[in-house]
């Protein structure tokens, strides 16, 4: 069984910098893409960032390219998400997800997601 656990949201300035972590468990990290989606307040879960299994190649969101960036830690079993110059609409709860991810941007494409964590960006 495929364990998902976010960690690292928290309220923030706009401006600011936050990385979140997602922390896998059960082999998910070493057999599944891995990815990043969001969900507002009144509005759907939305994609926000993928990297792939082999060769860690990444796929961003237009909302969040140049200002977010997914990394992967096979070493600590985790993938992070280090967010730059963060706005208010970036704020929402911050999911990862595992699975095959095609296509990346569908919520449908993965199998196993965590519980989320909150990211506010409020002065």
């Amino acid at each position: 069984q495929e364990e998902l656990v976010e960690s690292g949201g928290r309220l923030v300035r706009p401006g600011d910098s936050l990385t979140l972590s997602c922390a896998a468990s059960g082999g998910a990290l070493s057999t599944s893409a891995m990815a990043w989606f969001r969900q507002a307040p009144g509005k759907e879960r939305e994609f926000v960032g993928s990297i792939t299994r082999i060769g860690s190649f990444t796929l961003y969101a237009d909302s969040v390219k140049g200002r977010f960036t997914i990394q992967r830690d096979d070493e600590q079993k985790a993938i992070h998400l280090l967010m730059n110059s963060l706005k208010p609409e970036d704020t929402a709860i911050y999911s990862c997800a595992a699975g095959q991810g095609v296509p990346a941007t569908a919520p449908a494409s993965w199998t196993y997601w965590g519980q989320g964590t909150q990211v506010t960006v409020s002065s």
